[in-house]
């Protein structure tokens, strides 16, 4: 049998090379897409962590509230489990602009830029910032310096601007005029500073709003090394790498502590961690998409290749009655061509690698993309080697059981039942009169023929209406991801503005002050004052809090369950919920922080959290962080604000009142009553329009991603169908050939067959449509769940019949090259046969 194949294989090459062709490039495109998505969606997740440990960062931060001297900080060094320490301190610097100086005084005051000079390393060698534009500062130079992009957009700066900096002694700074602009007395020194880059560090990539602010300018080594004697107090903070890592925080800490007694304070517990948790967060969004569109691919790469390889196997099916007359067995005819079609798929397999290797390069997507450590080719040997096993073995399974299928015994059954049966679509069509082309349009496309004239129509059909519904889903989960970033609502901000207290809500807003006025405004629909509560420990577990009244009218969106209603209960985020292993209706344990005593609350429901509280700090995320209420909290804490001597929340949720509001004359209110309430000893308030997560502001990366993948798939799914209307048209020569006899014009073939490519695309559209907007509304409710979001999918109407009249449209423009081909049948040389 075997040797029969091959030299069946062998003799019909000359005439099946190029369906095996088609089956080559089909696998090797879209089999390479699905691959290179998926491997995408694995190096975009994964790819923090790498540029991450390609920064040398530290494992931990401390700040000390007086500065230590060049002696204390070797005695830092040594402490035990320390590997390295660098730092940084600051100089007393002001541009020497007038007006550069008071914006620089401005933002500094506001917390919202800090200059800093690298004293041993620190943001070089240690925790190296990454150039986004232009290029590093060279440590050896005193007049370069580099700075975030927030602060060259506040300070008005682009890279290569020269800015004129003066220096002050530690005396002078400690003059009464040291903060006029212009000071009084000359500066120690003025040095002209060169802007060589716009840097990021390494755990600003991906950051909530609330964690944008401070911002640094950095100083080289060099020029702390040249004024840190006579113009610094001393470091500000120290980076430390510890020998063991991550697991020497808790008792390098304690050690600290017993050194430097209530000096010193520690930044995040665990840095790295929180830092690659916030990334992945934020990645998640861009690695599901691509990891879904992979899957989707793959699936249509089946269904298409299914196509394909099915009519490549009835291409002999006349010589497969010849064999079966001469005595072959069903098993040797089933196996006829199958040799041909399985060296086909091994080689588009192979293909396939090449391909998804070619496309690693577009990977990662996202923030890390310009720092990412190692671009270019990779290999996700995983992934690779995962895939062509499945390409090879599914399509070849399937190439057998659709071989086993058209063996000629079966065929021959189905061929009679088909010519039996006929279409009652076309019966019912020429009953009515209906135009000759249009019924013949109608047999083609629902009928399949029988012997050497049958049709894959089925296939065809569901060829058009998988390509449908994987456009139509792609395009509603690109809606909705739309949706998600328009409205703030989705992701925790339920209400309009935020007026948020000083040091970033670390202060307190005047409470009856503050209702005086927004009572008497007439665009404020409703409001409520929230207290960030820190330290609270929720069944033992630290978790950012955030306290309010119960059956306050502003409240986060809720997931699950109900609202905060009474003293009792608490809100979760899903996160924390699932982390603390409880379900919506059982009790915690709430203890600590601010806390007046244990408490026993039940869960009321879960919400997504807004990304608020104070920034750097553990604060709410969309599913981390808890709502209580502020009877829970001790009057001193609500009353006093660490030391602050206002009364009231630390930040105040506005709405304002619905669409005949408008929001600009609503903003210039509040900033009005902002401004009225910062009056106080405790500085300034601001107004936020919104405040994202982390995901959201990594949006705009991920915004076109759904558009081009669905245009890709789509664009695949085109040729698909074009290829299959020629073969549809090519096994129809001779029913086009009687046609052409019994008198059809040319004009009148190529309708027939252009309403053959619009019924089976019309039927494939009617199926798929809806398919698309469930397998859509589906996959987004997924991935809403996984980013703790409101899942809100949405359907764009218009989109969708747009799609819906293009397929047809773009089925009659593809049908033109077949139309032809029809017109031109040579009627004489296909009948002589017959």
């Amino acid at each position: 049998m075997i040797r029969v194949a091959w030299y069946r294989f062998r003799a019909t090459l000359g005439r099946r090379w190029g369906g095996y062709l088609t089956v080559i490039l089909l696998i090797g495109l879209l089999g390479g897409l699905a691959m290179g998505a998926v491997a995408g969606a694995r190096r975009t997740q994964s790819s923090y962590p790498a540029f991450l440990a390609s920064t040398n960062p530290s494992d931990l931060i401390i700040a000390p509230q007086n500065n230590l001297n060049s002696r204390q900080l070797r005695k830092v060094a040594r402490l035990p489990d320390v590997q390295r320490v660098e730092s940084v301190t600051s100089l007393n610097t002001r541009p020497a602009d007038p007006a550069l100086a008071r914006r620089f005084n401005a933002a500094n005051a506001a917390d919202k830029v800090v200059a800093v000079s690298s004293q041993n390393g620190l943001f070089f060698t240690q925790d190296r910032l990454s150039v986004i534009q232009g290029t590093m500062a060279n440590p050896k130079q005193a007049d370069q310096v580099v700075m975030t992009a927030s602060a060259a957009q506040l300070f008005g700066l682009h890279v290569g601007e020269v800015v004129p900096l003066d220096i002050y002694t530690n005396a002078q700074a400690a003059l009464p005029g040291y903060s006029e602009i212009p000071t009084p007395f000359a500066p120690h020194a003025r040095i002209d500073l060169r802007l060589v880059g716009i840097v990021v560090s390494n755990t600003a990539l991906f950051q909530d709003d609330v964690n944008r602010y401070p911002t640094y300018v950095l100083f080289t080594p060099a020029l702390t090394r040249e004024f840190a004697q006579c113009c610094s107090d001393g470091a500000v903070f120290y980076g430390l790498q510890l020998s063991g890592g991550s697991r020497d925080i808790g008792a390098v800490n304690a050690e600290i502590n017993r050194t430097f007694p209530g000096s010193i304070s520690s930044g995040p517990p665990n840095r790295i961690a929180a830092a690659v948790a916030t990334a992945e967060r934020a990645i998640k969004p861009e690695s599901i998409a691509l990891g879904v569109f992979g899957g989707i691919v793959g699936l249509a790469v089946l269904f298409i290749v299914g196509q394909v390889i099915g009519r490549q196997l009835r291409f002999g099916a006349d010589q497969e009655n010849t064999l079966r007359a001469l005595g072959a067995s069903p098993v040797m005819t089933a196996a006829d061509g199958l040799i041909g079609i399985v060296g086909a798929v091994a080689i588009g397999s192979l293909l396939a690698v090449v391909v998804a290797v070619g496309l690693s390069p577009l990977a990662p997507l996202g923030p890390v993309r310009p720092v990412y450590p190692t671009p270019g080719v990779a290999f996700d040997w995983t992934v690779l080697g995962l895939g062509l096993l499945g390409l090879v073995f599914l399509l070849s399974t399937l190439a057998v059981l659709l071989a086993l299928r058209g063996a000629p015994h079966r065929q021959a059954l189905r061929n009679q039942r088909n010519e039996e049966r006929g279409s009652s679509l076309a019966r019912a069509a020429a009953g009515a009169g209906m135009p000759v082309p249009l019924v013949a349009g109608i047999r083609f496309a629902l009928e399949p023929g029988a012997g050497r004239n049958s049709v894959p129509v089925r296939s065809a059909i569901l060829g058009a209406a998988l390509a449908v519904m994987v456009v139509i889903a792609t395009v509603t989960f690109g809606a909705s991801l739309d949706s998600l970033v328009s409205h703030p609502n989705l992701y925790g901000w339920n209400w309009n503005f935020a007026l948020d207290s000083a040091y970033g809500g670390g202060s307190e807003i005047p409470r009856h002050q503050a209702a005086e006025l927004l009572d008497h405004d007439p665009d404020v629909a409703a409001w409520t004052g929230v207290d960030f509560v820190p330290l609270v420990r929720i069944d033992g577990q630290t978790v950012p809090v955030m306290a309010d009244r119960p059956g306050a009218a502003l409240q986060p969106p809720i997931l699950s369950g109900h609202r905060l209603e009474a003293s009792d209960q608490i809100v979760l985020g899903a996160t924390t919920l699932a982390t603390l292993h409880k379900r919506v209706g059982e009790t915690v344990r709430v203890s600590g922080g601010s806390i007046t005593k244990p408490t026993t609350l039940v869960i009321a429901g879960t919400a997504t959290m807004p990304a608020v509280g104070f920034g750097f700090t553990s604060h709410l995320e969309m599913g981390t962080g808890a709502l209580f209420s502020d009877a829970l909290v001790s009057a001193e804490f609500l009353d006093s604000g660490n030391g602050s001597a206002n009364n009231g929340p630390n930040s105040i949720f506005v709405r304002v009142r619905g669409a005949t509001t408008d929001p600009t004359a609503s903003l210039h209110s509040l900033q009005r009553i902002a401004e009225t309430l910062g009056r106080g000893p405790d500085g300034g308030v601001t107004v936020a329009s919104v405040e994202r997560p982390a995901e959201i502001v990594n949006y705009r990366s991920t915004g076109s991603t759904p558009a081009f993948l669905g245009a890709g798939l789509a664009a695949g799914a085109v040729v698909a169908l074009g290829l299959t209307l020629i073969a549809s048209v090519r096994r129809r020569r001779r029913d086009l050939a009687l046609l052409k006899t019994l008198g059809f014009t040319g004009r009148q073939l190529a309708a027939a067959v252009a309403w053959q490519s619009s019924i089976a695309v019309g039927i494939g559209t009617v199926v798929g449509l809806p398919l698309g907007v469930v397998l859509g509304r589906i996959v987004w409710d997924l991935f809403a769940h996984q980013i703790n979001v409101v899942p809100a999918p949405s359907v764009p109407v218009l989109s969708v019949v747009f799609i819906a009249l293009g397929t047809l449209v773009v089925a009659n423009v593809i049908a033109a090259l077949p139309g032809r081909i029809a017109a031109r049948t040579p009627t004489a040389l296909l009948l002589r046969a017959e």
